[in-house]
């Protein structure tokens, strides 16, 4: 099965649904709605529910990336708008796979590239942030009028100590000045404060998904999959609105497991606390699975 490149997030679970979140320019509206909805809990905010039965395997939905950027690895050769390869040849020249991606995201690219961006990216690349990355591009996106700076506060925000909050001051200097030194009107820039950056990145640190290009035989998607976890390796990170309200389990329900399932119990629970801040109580982790 060939499988066109894509901004993909691919979900497989013996027993359960399979949930794929692609980057969709498809113009059709003739799809059924999806059979889903998403309601208010009282213990974890916004959640996702199924509104009929789910086969496993089934297709729940698609989704397009509110906001994505290619990874430090990855930057010369992936699409700037939709992080699918690019051809050899073109990895040193234009930045986009197409004529489509080139268009979609020239306002924000255009204002991307009015600035000198090698401070900024020195700083985040030697300290391994990623996610300042995703806030830059969405700065880019809001000058542009591509997107409102109130986009992403719907999502839920991490919980941040105060020396976490102490470490982005610098990096969000550095992002304010390039775009001061790049002439910048103020006005255009006026969102742009430190709380504002602080409280973007605290959305983006629990909602952004690691990107893979998914391709080949359903069948070897699971080994691929698992060998880009053990490599830390991703072509970007993305962040989508409607697949951040998924709450995490690790085997049950209408959810989707945030690490690898495959982990024990222990190695998931840490991973958890230390990514993300909860301690995971479903009944796999419960009976000690």
């Amino acid at each position: 099965m060939a499988v066109t490149p894509l901004l993909s997030r691919r979900f497989f679970k013996k027993q359960f649904p399979l949930f794929s979140f692609y980057s969709s320019f498809s113009t059709t509206t003739s799809s059924p709605p999806p059979p889903i909805r998403v309601a208010l809990t009282e213990s974890v905010g916004r959640a996702v529910f199924a509104t009929r039965p789910i086969a496993s395997g089934d297709l729940i939905h698609t989704a397009t990336p509110t906001v994505c950027h290619p990874s430090s690895s990855s930057a010369r050769a992936a699409c700037y708008s939709c992080l699918a390869a690019l051809p050899h040849s073109q990895s040193q020249g234009i930045p986009f796979c197409s004529q489509r991606c080139h268009q979609r995201s020239k306002g924000y690219y255009d204002v991307e590239m009015k600035a000198n961006w090698v401070a900024f990216n020195d700083y985040c690349w030697t300290r391994g942030l990623k996610y300042p990355f995703l806030v830059k591009r969405l700065v880019c996106m809001v000058i542009s009028g591509d997107a409102r700076s109130d986009t992403l506060d719907i999502l839920q925000p991490a919980n941040l100590t105060p020396e976490m909050v102490l470490k982005m001051e610098e990096e969000f200097l550095l992002l304010r000045n390039a775009f001061t030194k790049a002439l910048i009107a103020d006005e255009h820039i006026a969102f742009l404060t430190k709380q504002w950056y602080i409280n973007i990145l605290a959305r983006i640190r629990i909602n952004a998904f690691r990107i893979e290009l998914a391709g080949g035989l359903y069948e070897d998607l699971l080994a691929s999959a698992v060998a880009s976890v053990e490599a830390e390796a991703a072509v970007g990170n993305a962040v989508y609105l409607l697949p951040s309200f998924y709450n995490h389990d690790c085997g049950e329900e209408l959810r989707i497991c945030y690490i690898d399932a495959s982990l024990d119990r222990n190695a998931r629970q840490e991973l958890l606390s230390r990514g993300f801040g909860f301690q995971c109580n479903c009944s796999r982790c419960l009976h000690g699975d």
